[in-house]
């Protein structure tokens, strides 16, 4: 049986994943997770380009 995913659930999950990871682990830089959550999460480019903008603009 397969598993059907929401529209964006693998994008809320990596927001999620990076929120957490950033807790854990403060020191981490953000570029390097959201590209780690791209692999974990199978972002298209566009989504990660996405989490860019956004998570970088609301860090500076």
């Amino acid at each position: 049986m397969s598993t059907v995913q929401l529209q964006g659930e693998e994008l809320r999950r990596a927001v999620k994943w990076i929120s957490e990871e950033r807790e854990t682990d403060p020191k981490k830089k953000l570029s390097d997770l959201i590209c780690e959550a791209g692999r974990k999460f199978d972002l298209s480019p566009l989504e990660e380009e996405f989490l860019i903008r956004c998570l970088m603009e609301k860090t500076a």
